[in-house]
């Protein structure tokens, strides 16, 4: 009997307006003041080197999408290239990283729309993964419309934020500051924590089955809204830092609306609010979506449970995979920190895309592109290995905890065999 399929609506288009979705989610909003506190002025060339190693993932991911074309990611790339390991390591690295990221986007989320208690804002955060879940169990084709606008009023408020800063003409003393305190290390620990901010693209590598025409839509798609992305937090990144600087950038949970602040332009703070509920919406739609996918790829080769490999027979997503997804950021949501789950959330991505460019650079291909495959990978595991030690930490036990129960399920198989 075949494998139920995922039914393919999107175009490039579509993919593209999702990829962005999946980016321009939490990573603008919060990630600046978290990479602030690591490398002060040099943040900025903490997100050049973060585009670039992304720029790489993103190379190697659209070469294994189009040769690939269908959902799981590096989890079916490591697979087919590797071997199961290394395919079971990627997967787990993007379903534990992913997961992470879509208890930031809802805590973001909550963090701009509710100014009451924590209790309150956790609540909110639930039930926004509640509601975006069940969008996302009604089809894709309802994610890719709704993306669309939340990604046009996103684009929006980041405009009005940076044409208010730059109305005030601040000056470049806090670019051309004090560099004697910014390390190397502390560039890199900045880049793997801004990673975070860039990692959305995975997303529309892992709908190979849901595409049309995935070996042309797919690396059309991954680059032109990875340059989008690029450009956007540029200019972004210039202006908050040019407003606050990076000392009072580092002690913000909000960077954005304190470089508004510093500039006394809080008559702008609405559009910071609603800009950043409505990039978060954006963001966790997306993810909820993206991670449900790979769940029902590990699924289908028996790396997770069975189960999670149903697809509806209506609504053609993998409805199993994406509740269970749900539960387990509800419980997220509703305890954890949101400036302690990016550097966990980056831990596992990077893992994951350090094995999509190892297995790119097992396909046939001219020089430069091999080239870029190795930098992908090497930069993968220095920024992997400057995080943030509580993440590093926490990222390794997790993956032991993977890696283990696949063990035990193999010894299990065994022996039943």
């Amino acid at each position: 009997m075949d494998k139920p399929v995922l039914a393919r609506r999107l175009g490039t288009t579509d993919a593209v307006v999702i990829g962005l979705g999946s980016m321009m989610g939490a990573g603008v909003f919060a990630a600046f003041g978290p990479a602030a506190q690591a490398a002060g002025v040099g943040l900025l060339i903490g997100l050049v080197l973060a585009a670039a190693i992304a720029y790489c993932n993103a190379t190697a991911s659209a070469r294994l999408a189009a040769r690939y074309p269908t959902s799981g990611g590096t989890y079916i790339y490591g697979r087919e290239r590797l071997g199961p390991w290394w395919g079971f390591i990627a997967g787990w690295g993007f379903v534990i990283g992913k997961t992470a990221s879509c208890a930031a986007m809802a805590l973001t989320l909550a963090s701009y729309t509710v100014a009451g208690p924590q209790w309150a804002q956790r609540a909110v955060a639930v039930g926004a993964v509640v509601v975006l879940t069940a969008l996302n169990y009604r089809g894709v084709t309802k994610t890719a419309m709704l993306a669309r606008i939340l990604v046009a009023c996103t684009l929006i408020a980041l405009a009005v934020v940076v044409i208010g800063i730059a109305a005030d003409r601040p000056g470049t003393s806090h670019l051309t500051g004090d560099w004697s305190s910014v390390t190397g290390y502390g560039v890199l620990q900045s880049a793997g924590l801004l990673f975070f901010a860039f990692a959305g693209y995975a997303r529309i590598a892992t709908m190979g089955e849901e595409v049309r025409e995935p070996a042309r839509t797919i690396p059309r798609a991954i680059g032109i809204a990875l340059a989008i992305a690029v450009a956007v937090y540029l200019v972004v990144g210039v202006a908050v830092l040019l407003a606050a600087g990076p000392k009072r950038l580092a002690g913000a949970t909000a960077p954005l609306a304190e470089a508004l602040r510093a500039v006394d332009a809080s008559s702008l703070l609405p559009a910071v609010a609603v800009g950043g509920a409505l990039a978060s919406m954006g963001a966790l739609l997306a993810l909820i979506a993206g991670v449900g996918r790979t769940a029902l790829a590990m699924a289908r080769h028996r790396d997770l449970p069975g189960w999670l490999a149903a697809v509806h027979p209506r609504y053609q997503v993998p409805h199993h995979a994406e509740i269970a997804l749900a539960v387990v950021v509800c419980v997220l949501a509703a305890t954890v920190d949101l400036r302690g789950v990016i550097g966990f959330s980056s831990f596992g991505v990077l893992i994951y895309y350090a094995i999509a460019n190892a297995a790119a650079y097992t396909l046939p291909a001219r020089g430069w592109l091999r080239g870029l495959s190795v930098a992908g990978l090497i930069g993968c595991l220095v920024l992997v290995a400057t995080l943030p030690w509580t993440s590093v930490v926490a990222g390794l036990a997790v993956f032991a905890v993977g890696l283990l129960g696949r063990w035990a399920r193999g010894l299990r198989a065994q022996r039943r065999g």
